[in-house]
């Protein structure tokens, strides 16, 4: 059985998000939690969200009452790009500059390791 938890616009490129979710990918729930939770990157702090959201949908989901968190993987994790937040900046000579302020799609599945 699995379960999906998404969180949507995250103030950060998909690029910065992916470096910690390689890591992450693949790993016990526990282990990814631990990992994430003493990283220092500003990504682990939304994938650790995000992961904890999947953990208890999957637990709530589940029929199977004796399901603990040593028995969940993290099966699946993927960071999708968002709507850009276009700004403008002064530069000089009276002219503007563009600022590309991205955001992404953070997607975590998670299923039990039987």
């Amino acid at each position: 059985m699995e379960a999906k938890a998404i969180t949507r616009h995250i103030r950060q490129s998909p690029r910065k998000i992916r470096i910690i979710l390689n890591e992450v990918r693949g790993l016990g729930a526990e282990e990814a939690l631990n990992y994430l939770h003493f990283s220092k990157a500003k990504a682990s702090v939304y994938i650790e969200k995000t992961l904890r959201s999947a953990i208890a949908n999957l637990l709530s989901k589940s029929e199977n009452t004796d399901l603990n968190t040593e028995n969940i993987k993290v099966k699946e994790c993927y960071a999708d790009g968002g709507p850009h937040m276009k700004r403008f900046r002064a530069a000089s000579m009276g002219r503007i500059s563009k600022l590309n302020k991205p955001t992404a799609h953070l997607t975590v599945v998670v299923a039990d390791k039987n």
